[in-house]
């Protein structure tokens, strides 16, 4: 791992991440953090970057509106203060960025939009639109409609995605630490900032420790999630303490201690298969043996009937699962084409022994991705 490599000088376009505890004060949203965040946008602007923020926050204000209090789990509350909320984080960005004369878009995101082609070039269309005509356009997760947001989506996740849906140059995730440390801040201990990762690994998320603070639904493991979709996806990351003053600049003029710098993969994934990848939580695994793994990882073939040895968990056609060796080591994902109890039926035959008909391919490699 080296600690040298600085971001690229000539990032043009560029994803910011806020999360709810940066913009939050004990009780509700924190107008002068939000005010401190908009005008190192507005310098962005000035300089002739595009930017995107990616706003966590409207479940905060939303609870914050309602009373307060310990922040809930039920999803179909945190859905419903959502909508109360995201009004209300609007309108701070809109006064704060309109002092500087830029305009606000929102745009709420949900999974199926980087599913779906169509709904994925409508949005990427959306973006470009308001990059073009030189809005900040401001994303958050449908939370107020979308169980698998709320259940399974955070905004490092949203963000990353959204750096590759506009071809982002640079992703930026703000937090409350000055960007990894090797040792957990929440343990006591004094850690050092690690300025550079060339790959994220079990070693490294293992480091990274549990969950964040009360208010968000991220941490330092949802943000090495995030650099590693975007790395997969072209882009570099950078996380970098949002309390730092002039941190955006300095992080785009690549000073030392500016933050974690992730690099960029030069093998890119397209959007459908990062979405399979990591935006989709899986129902259930496959074990598969030796000979069937070297073919999906050195062959690049579909997964069929006769590799498979094991089948974990009850799913249905389409459904996302995981792809182990005899080990149990995952090495790929993939969206199946049988469910579970037909798989399992079918497990350890030859083509020539399905049914006339049948659809042979478990996974077809068109819907698989190798992790390792």
């Amino acid at each position: 791992m080296s600690l040298s490599t600085s971001p690229p000088p000539e990032a043009r376009t560029v994803v910011v991440k806020i999360g709810s505890s940066s913009i939050t004060g004990a009780e509700d949203l924190d107008p002068r953090a939000v005010d401190r965040l908009c005008g190192e946008l507005a310098q962005l602007r000035a300089g002739g970057h595009s930017v995107v923020l990616v706003s966590s926050g409207a479940i905060a204000a939303g609870w914050a509106a309602m009373g307060g209090g310990p922040r809930p789990s039920d999803p179909g509350l945190l859905q419903a203060l959502a909508a109360v909320g995201q009004h209300r984080l609007m309108r701070l960005y809109d006064d704060a960025l309109g002092l500087r004369g830029l305009h606000v878009g929102q745009v709420l995101l949900a999974p199926l939009d980087f599913a779906h082609r169509q709904q994925y070039l409508h949005a990427r269309q959306t973006l470009s639109h308001l990059l073009e005509l030189g809005v900040v356009p401001v994303v958050n997760e449908n939370d107020a409609t979308s169980d698998d947001e709320i259940r399974f989506g955070d905004n490092d996740r949203l963000a990353a995605l959204v750096a590759h849906l506009v071809a982002a140059d640079l992703l930026v995730l703000l937090t409350d630490t000055a960007g990894l440390l090797t040792t957990d801040p929440k343990s006591g201990a004094e850690g050092s900032l690690i300025e550079e990762v060339v790959e994220v690994d079990h070693e490294l998320e293992a480091m990274a420790g549990g969950s964040g603070s009360t208010v968000g639904s991220g941490g330092m493991v949802s943000k090495l999630a995030a650099a590693k979709i975007a790395s997969w996806s072209g882009v570099p990351t950078v996380i970098a303490d949002a309390a730092r003053p002039g941190v955006l600049g300095a992080v785009l003029e690549g000073l030392p201690g500016a933050g974690t710098y992730f690099r960029a993969r030069p093998r890119k994934l397209s959007a459908r298969k990062l979405w399979i990848a990591f935006a989709l939580a899986p129902a259930g695994r496959l074990r598969v043996d030796e000979g069937c793994r070297r073919a999906l990882t050195e062959g690049r073939s579909s997964l069929l009937p006769a590799g498979v040895v094991g089948v974990e968990g009850g799913f249905e056609e389409d459904d996302a699962v995981e792809i182990a060796a005899l080990d149990g080591v995952v090495f790929a994902k993939g969206l199946v084409r049988h469910s579970s109890v037909q798989i399992a039926a079918w497990a350890g035959r030859r083509t020539s022994e399905l049914p006339e008909g049948a659809t042979h391919e478990v996974v077809h490699r068109d819907d698989l991705v190798v992790l390792r």
